[in-house]
């Protein structure tokens, strides 16, 4: 069975990262997923989730296919 443990500040390094480039890679969501099956998520990485959905509902976000924002 497949272990993922999210880095410590994954969510608010993903929400920085994203804001700049304005795409979510797939590195971002497999960043997410993460956190989320962790079951520990704290208020602050909820609110940080919360945001970034919010901009991928409104269009401020791209999902993209790349590993990285990064060029």
């Amino acid at each position: 069975m497949l272990s993922l443990s999210p880095l410590p500040s994954a969510i608010s390094e993903i929400f920085a990262q994203t804001s700049t480039s304005r795409q979510l890679t797939l590195a971002d969501r497999y960043g997410l997923l993460a956190v989320l099956l962790s079951d520990s998520l704290t208020e602050e990485e909820r609110i940080y989730i919360d945001r970034l959905l919010y901009a991928l509902r409104k269009g401020r976000l791209e999902v993209v296919d790349d590993l990285s924002a990064m060029q």
